[in-house]
């Protein structure tokens, strides 16, 4: 008897079983496809299809393929870093310039990093097929424990990179925006100097990976862990007002991603500002957007709020010269009901020498500010960074630390549900990487607003959120992997030991800086 699969509307006939790998040999896809999920459930490409349904094939923009390519990746890797170095430590540290930083405990050098890309270069030519079992994937003799999904096999992998950085090597790979083509590197200085901070935050709290934050929470010693982290953001905080003193910036720009907490950021470092006895103006570029009559649809006749074009450039930069010049100016309150900026109600001056501290996603688009003086910027990027692994070779990804915070803001300010956060983050994502991503170039200064405690705080608020998506939903299989590696993390009952003025607070709520 004859059965179907649809695939993006075709039907593809087939008898007893039929596997993805088979599948795309009938199909057009736009992009190489790693992943496939049938019946709300993620599949290897190898797995064997038995029923009749609706088979997406998934590609690098997809968060569950791009993982399961990076896994794969990084076995590939472990592989031939085994062949050619032997057997030393390799630990895969944080994302950086469209990829994995990672470190060999082994003297390097440009020959040893080349030996090791031509060996992965190999063992991919040679189509090598990942086994899994077991909670555990093997490599021809390298075995390694990994519960998660993998390609099929090593001829899957055709696309990334190996580059020496720094004390480090980089292991680079298709980015979502275009996934078949490997992205130019550009070496984001500021960010690397973040994670090697974090590293140092990390040996002093004495916290590396999942396991040793778990055994401070089962000891009970999870509140002073909280107080240290907290010491540890305002020590930053504060250095980061004294540079700005010292150097005698007017006009503080702050941008990062969704979820970075730029709000209560900027709201802190005011603070430390006045504890240094200036008197900073705090401005929000939201307030300056386009009134909603002059925007000008895109091409499927939808208005784009991300977009640097839904700013009113022009306003912006006459007022913030304006006030620099020690003049008064007019400043708008955005009303987002009725789609317009109002006017007469902010009346504004700065005193001379005084700081304006400006909080926005294109903060650091350079066209911003193009008319403003160089010498009275400083440009600060904030996100949360995470580097609190899983272990030695799994890690949490930035995003997923990022999306965790959005899911408990959506739910108790605006009352979303998870499955929405997450149907609409793709989306956030891809705005992010063309609007602010590309601008961290520009930072003066870098604010890493992740805490090493966060993930079992954050457990406790969106667990329970992440469960009630059902298994009907589309994004159900990205809330299974998120719950996945969350409860890798120990379970907490309270967390009123995080300040009223943590960056956290903006998220789980109690925050005295963001309502």
């Amino acid at each position: 008897m004859t059965k179907y699969l649809t695939v993006n509307g075709q039907k593809i006939p087939f008898e007893n079983a039929i596997t993805p790998l088979a599948v795309m040999e009938q199909v057009e896809t736009a992009y190489p496809v790693y992943l496939a999920r049938f019946a709300q459930r993620n599949i290897r490409l190898d797995e064997a299809i038995e029923a009749e349904g609706e088979l997406q094939l998934l590609d690098i923009r997809d968060p569950s393929a791009n993982m399961a390519y990076q896994n794969s990746l990084i076995l590939l890797y472990l592989k031939a870093v085994r062949d050619e170095l032997g057997d030393v430590a390799v630990t895969i540290a944080n994302p950086l310039s469209k990829g994995l930083y990672t470190t060999i405990r082994t003297a390097l050098d440009d020959d040893k990093v080349s030996r090791v890309y031509e060996r992965m270069k190999e063992l991919a030519e040679m189509d090598l097929p990942f086994v899994q079992g077991n909670q555990q994937v093997s490599l021809a003799d390298y075995i390694h424990p990994l519960s998660s999904y993998t390609v099929p096999s090593t001829g899957h992998l055709k696309m990334f990179e190996l580059r020496r950085f720094r004390n480090g090597v980089l292991l680079r790979f298709p980015h979502i925006l275009n996934p078949a083509v490997m992205p130019e590197f550009e070496e984001q200085r500021v960010i690397y100097e973040a994670f090697a901070e974090e590293l140092h935050w990390q040996k002093i709290t004495g916290i590396h990976d999942a396991t040793e934050l778990n055994k401070v929470i089962e000891k009970g010693e999870l509140n002073s862990l909280i107080l240290l982290c907290e010491a540890l953001h305002d020590k930053k905080i504060t250095e980061i007002a004294a540079a700005i003193r010292n150097d005698q910036k007017r006009l503080i720009l702050i941008a990062g991603p969704s979820s970075s907490g730029k709000t209560s950021f900027a709201k802190r470092l005011i603070i430390q500002l006045r504890v240094l006895g200036l008197k900073p103006l705090y401005l929000g570029t939201d307030d300056y957007f386009v009134n909603r009559e002059d925007m000008i649809p895109d091409e499927n006749g939808k208005l784009d709020f991300e977009s640097l074009d839904a700013v009113d450039i022009e306003l912006f930069e006459q007022q913030m010269n304006t006030l620099l010049a020690g003049g008064k100016a007019d400043i708008p309150t955005f009303d987002f009901i009725e789609g317009k900026k109002v006017f007469g109600e902010r009346i504004t001056s700065v005193e001379a020498g005084q700081p304006i501290v400006v909080e926005g996603i294109h903060a650091l688009n350079p066209k911003l500010t193009g008319m403003i003086a160089e010498e009275e910027k400083c440009r600060i990027y904030i996100c949360p960074l995470t580097q609190l692994n899983l272990d030695a070779h799994h890690r949490v990804p930035t995003t997923d630390g990022r999306l965790l915070r959005r899911i408990a803001r959506d739910e108790r300010t605006r009352g979303y549900s998870a499955e929405t956060t997450l149907k609409a983050w793709r989306s956030v994502r891809e705005g992010e990487e063309v609007n602010v991503l590309p601008y961290s170039r520009y930072a003066d200064m870098f604010f890493n607003s992740h805490c090493l405690y966060e993930l079992p705080v954050l457990k406790r608020h969106v667990y329970h959120l992440l469960k009630e998506i059902p298994d009907t939903s589309e994004v159900y299989c990205e809330a299974q992997r998120m719950l996945d590696f969350l409860d890798r993390f120990a379970d907490i009952t309270d967390d009123s030991a995080v300040a009223v003025d943590s960056i956290l607070r903006e998220f789980i709520g109690g925050s005295v800086l963001v309502g």
